[in-house]
């Protein structure tokens, strides 16, 4: 039985036990399901103060001649039955009371006095210094309800398109920063005894313990209405006690299934066919590189959403699933209760899938099982902590040594960076001497065919321009993206063959073949006007 048939069986149950007692009391029975949403209301009859406090609501006032009728509850007072029966005989007026179930009585009262929608101000963002918003701000927190400040909180993050909320317990207050664009900014800060009830609201959704003294990890989901949409908010919990209180970092994640797109993620032609290229094979190792809040999770996501078709057996391997897909079989890791990736990997290759995605190769055991598994007629995808592509190779031979089934397995590694992107007021400029030598400098080894339609004799670069909308001049983040597909030239590296195996050499090598740096990628943003120097040298 689902919950709504539960609810109709309640009310039934109900609406019999007050037809009983309305038999006892000796008042006619009114069942009310049928109109009280549709019926016309009696107002300035009765106080609303009254129709709380003596349980009594107006149904019915004037006809040919006076004939009031007036719902009653089984709490109305009987006294006042008596005596307005009395007061309308002596103004020779008819009244009638029905007696209606406490439900009828709470619809009713709802629409009598509807609760009052109180609409706070939304939370904006601080510029640097400013603290007339941060004190408007943590103003406007500490109006919101007790129990709407949580909710108020979430909202207004996923308003800004905050990608985390961070809640800091400072000496003598509480300190509520947002990541917005890959940027901390400060909010407001709040008094403890609010955080109390925000953190109390958040160990019952999250499941994590107040009182814990040491670190915890949660998870939970929110539905957002907005402007006549909603959507479904992921938001994985981060606890840890620090020297005066408990310190929260929420991570907030848009479910929405049609952004996980490799359409959305700002890809160039060559880059997108070389990741369809790889993932169109049946086998092979997929890395993602990046450090965290990079987007290694989106760009995974939206590869395993390209591959999700009828014919394909997808199992991930996550810890925690931060987005829910259709059509593929996700299976939580929880490495903090003893939980292995190595060891679940194992377990689900016996169930013959076609794709499988690992949350993260952390170990030498999970980096040996994936590549075998890769190797066995299995699409392995995966992330990795690295600063780029040749760093992933050093630091994946240092974690499982010289490893030819390594080189036949690996066939393509992405290393990623967001970087904020300019807002439509951005401002051009000729670049100082110094910029255009080393933009010059980084682009040296870039074929000419990359750099088709860019001027390096008189470089442009762009600045973010502060309007009163945009306290920064940035809107968004775009994705900078080094694809190293594995030559021969790459694969003797990895079997050993170069007796001198280090970042640089790789990358060299990479270079040799094509393959533009994070750096060059980003330069290259800078000079279509997506992004600033000052950023990308911030970000990469």
């Amino acid at each position: 039985m689902d919950e709504n048939e539960v609810q109709l069986k309640r009310r039934q149950n109900e609406e019999n036990a007050t037809e009983s007692r309305a038999r006892i009391l000796g008042l006619p029975y009114l069942d009310t399901r049928e109109f009280e949403e549709a019926i016309p209301l009696v107002p300035d009859l009765i106080p609303v103060t009254e129709m709380h406090e003596k349980f009594l609501i107006p149904l019915q006032k004037g006809g040919g001649e006076e004939h009031y009728q007036f719902m009653v509850t089984s709490q109305t007072p009987r006294t006042l039955i008596e005596q307005m029966r009395k007061e309308y005989a002596d103004e020779g007026e008819k009244v009638d009371f029905f007696l209606i179930s406490g439900s009828a009585y709470k619809v009713f009262m709802l629409r009598y006095d509807p609760p009052k929608v109180i609409h706070y101000d939304d939370i904006k963002i601080a510029g640097e210094g400013d603290s007339e918003t941060i004190a408007s701000v943590s103003k406007t927190l500490s109006m919101v309800s007790t129990e709407k400040v949580f909710d108020f909180l979430i909202d207004q993050a996923d308003k800004l398109s905050a990608s985390d909320i961070h809640i800091e317990n400072l000496r003598n207050e509480i300190r509520i920063r947002m990541r917005v664009d890959g940027i901390l900014h400060p909010v407001a800060v709040i008094d403890r005894d609010r955080y109390r009830i925000f953190l109390g609201e958040l160990s019952s959704r999250a499941n994590v313990s107040t009182a814990s003294n040491k670190p915890q990890s949660g998870h939970m989901q929110k539905e957002i209405h907005r402007d006549g949409a909603t959507h479904l908010l992921n938001i994985r919990v981060e606890t840890i006690p620090t020297m005066y209180g408990q310190d929260a970092v929420l991570r907030l994640f848009n479910f929405d299934e049609s952004l996980l797109n490799l359409d959305l993620l700002g890809l160039s032609e060559e880059e997108r066919a070389e990741i369809n290229e790889v993932i169109s094979h049946p086998r092979g190792l997929v890395l993602m590189v990046g450090p965290t809040g990079s987007g290694k999770s989106t760009t995974l996501y939206s590869m395993l959403n390209a591959l999700n078709t009828t014919d394909r057996k997808i199992i991930t391997l996550e810890d925690p699933i931060e987005y829910g897909i259709t059509g593929i079989s996700q299976i939580p890791v929880n490495t903090n209760a003893g939980g292995s990736f190595a060891e679940g990997l194992r377990s689900v290759l016996r169930l013959d899938p076609d794709v499988v995605m690992v949350g993260e190769i952390r170990d030498a055991d999970t980096a040996k099982t994936a590549i075998q598994a890769s190797i066995t007629g299995h699409l392995v995808l995966s992330s990795f902590h690295a600063n780029s592509t040749s760093a992933a190779f050093s630091r994946m031979i240092d974690l499982i040594g010289v490893n030819p089934i390594f080189s036949s397995s690996i066939r393509l590694i992405i290393a990623q960076r967001l970087v904020r992107k300019l807002a439509a007021s951005k401002k051009a400029r000729p670049a100082t001497e110094a910029e255009a030598d080393y933009i010059r400098g980084a682009l040296k080894s870039v074929p000419e065919e990359k750099l088709a339609g860019v001027d390096l004799e008189n470089i442009t670069v762009y600045d973010p321009v502060v309007t009163e909308e945009n306290p920064f001049g940035y809107d968004g983040r775009t994705v900078i993206m080094e694809q190293l597909v594995v030559s021969d030239d790459i694969q003797a590296f990895i079997r050993g063959e170069v007796a001198d195996i280090n970042t640089k050499a790789i990358e060299e090598t990479a270079k040799k073949n094509g393959m533009l740096t994070l750096e060059q990628k980003g330069i290259l943003a800078v000079l279509r006007g997506d992004t600033t120097l000052e950023e990308v040298s911030r970000v990469i």
